[in-house]
């Protein structure tokens, strides 16, 4: 029988490991590359130099990234400052919302440098400071591209985004609104 009470307080990994006989290697390494060997350009790119200024090159080329094998997108580590990216994502996901998605994620790499908090639970997701920072610098770029309010809502609308919120989202970023019927 499993002694419950072990595993709520989480003592003696060795004696669950007993009772379950398993053993669980916990001191797994997470596994990065250099940003600049699977993305390629990105130092022209004046939105990024925007976002790092002369020390772009530089952070390009420290930077590291991690692909998962989860399904979502892409985030930085809260950690160490490294670019974490869905393989699922940037192999199936639509090309301009992967390209907008790196550079609003390379502004939380910025926003970590400087020491910020980047996941601040004082404020709901699309009322963050610096989500909305990120998200400026992608829809900047997003308008530099030529796309429209239709689709530049399309980019920020993700399944954890209610339309109450996206609105918000939106008014924030200087966006006309477009309600899903019309996207």
């Amino acid at each position: 029988m499993l002694n419950v009470e072990i595993l709520k307080i989480g003592r003696l990994t060795a004696v669950v490991e007993a009772q379950l006989g398993v053993k669980i290697q916990r001191n797994v390494k997470i596994t990065t590359h250099p940003f600049t060997e699977y993305f390629n350009g990105f130092e022209n790119v004046e939105a990024i130099r925007d976002i790092f200024g002369e020390k772009t090159v530089d952070v390009l080329r420290t930077l590291q990234v991690e692909f998962g094998g989860f399904r979502g997108y892409m985030g930085v580590s809260d950690v160490d400052g490294h670019l974490m990216i869905s393989a699922y994502y940037l192999n199936n996901g639509n090309l301009i919302d992967i390209y907008l998605d790196i550079i609003h994620e390379l502004v939380h790499v910025k926003q970590f440098m400087e020491g910020k908090k980047l996941f601040d639970d004082r404020y709901d997701y699309v009322g963050r400071p610096t989500e909305i920072e990120a998200y400026r610098h992608a829809v900047e770029e997003a308008r530099r591209l030529g796309l429209d309010d239709t689709r530049i809502c399309q980019y920020l609308k993700t399944e954890w985004i209610s339309e109450r919120e996206l609105r918000k989202l939106v008014k924030a970023l200087d966006v006309e609104y477009v309600p899903p019927s019309k996207r």
